[in-house]
């Protein structure tokens, strides 16, 4: 069993069943990774990625999901990012197909499926099928009392909101011109040009995008999905003010162009962006990362910029060797290879 001391800042060439079997429980804060596609490129090795069947494919990457299971914290979380292939015409769905499975482990949660948009994906030549242009990253957790900063992802934008703030003085004064001429009593009409004037705020501070005011006897009433509260809130206060949050909503998708680095020594790489963005929603500084399927070192690249420790497991040497490329590149970097 390993030290976890000794794993700090180190990338180990070997096998990854044997080395995560090595490191003890409840350990790791987060494991983020992108395990070989199934029969996609040519990693250089026989090992998963090269199996005759996608269930003879999934099992494998649960066997390594369940070891992962065991050394994350109650409060980590497990992040897999797996591409898919399509078979005699026919799209494998192997990333739901491993979700579900991985769902199937006890006190396994899917408490997220973050969609990467490629702004620049690779054209294919055939002219009956639309370009693929996404991949999930699932984010799994063991317990309810994961790490999560909601706060930290996609920060830029809510930066940029807030230097964006709008100045213009019209906002949202049609709504007052069409409160005075509804049926509202007075006393409605006060608190509408209440709650209105605070939404405006909101807005010119950039803490929202934009809003919608729905007021009774003017504009049609709620329906379908929104026939609840909305509904509610027209028939008794005789309005009712939607909020648009905008880009400081944090959802569930991403945009990122698909990496290439100069020299690279590995066929496929996923983006530093994305990896920052998981990394600072899911863990504080010198919280310790792994990635058992290191391929190209990106997992350990950021996690080291970002101040946290990493852990990297690559089983072909070349790889190793390039990831210690990359990383010697950053300044005042201790790297070690475990053989």
């Amino acid at each position: 069993m390993y030290a976890l001391e000794e794993l700090k800042n180190k990338i180990i060439c070997d096998d990854n069943i044997r080395v995560l079997s090595n490191i003890p429980n409840d350990s790791i804060d987060l494991i983020i990774t992108s395990p070989p596609y199934f029969k996609q490129r040519d990693y250089g090795y026989i090992g998963i990625g090269n199996e005759n069947t996608v269930d003879e494919y999934i099992n494998k990457l649960i066997l390594v999901f369940k070891e992962c299971k065991r050394i994350i914290k109650s409060t980590g979380s497990i992040v897999f990012n797996i591409g898919d292939k399509y078979t005699n015409g026919n799209l494998n769905l192997i990333p739901y197909r491993f979700a579900i499975e991985a769902q199937k482990i006890d006190n396994i949660r899917l408490i997220n499926e973050l969609t990467w948009v490629k702004i620049n994906p690779s054209p294919r030549q055939n002219t009956k099928k639309l370009v693929p242009a996404t991949e999930p990253f699932f984010i799994f957790t063991k317990s309810k009392d994961y790490y999560f900063d909601n706060n930290s992802f996609l920060e830029y934008k809510n930066l940029k909101n807030k230097t964006n703030t709008i100045k213009n003085s019209n906002i949202g004064q049609k709504y007052f011109n069409i409160i005075d001429n509804s049926t509202l009593s007075n006393e409605e009409k006060k608190l509408a040009y209440e709650e209105l004037d605070k939404v405006i705020s909101e807005v010119k501070s950039g803490k929202i995008e934009s809003f919608r005011m729905k007021i009774r006897g003017v504009h049609a009433l709620p329906y379908g999905g929104q026939s609840g509260g909305r509904l509610n809130q027209i028939q008794q206060k005789g309005f009712t003010i939607i909020k648009i949050y905008g880009n400081s909503m944090k959802k569930d998708i991403i945009e990122s162009t698909v990496e290439t680095i100069k020299g690279n020594k590995h066929p496929a790489i996923y983006p530093e962006f994305i990896v920052g963005e998981i990394i600072k929603l899911l863990t504080k500084k010198n919280s310790i990362i792994l990635d058992p399927f290191l391929g190209s070192g990106t997992t350990c690249v950021v996690a080291k910029k970002l101040n946290r420790f990493y852990i990297g497991i690559e089983i072909f040497n070349e790889y190793v060797e390039y990831s210690l490329e990359r990383l010697n590149k950053i300044e005042n970097m201790d790297m070690e290879i475990l053989v």
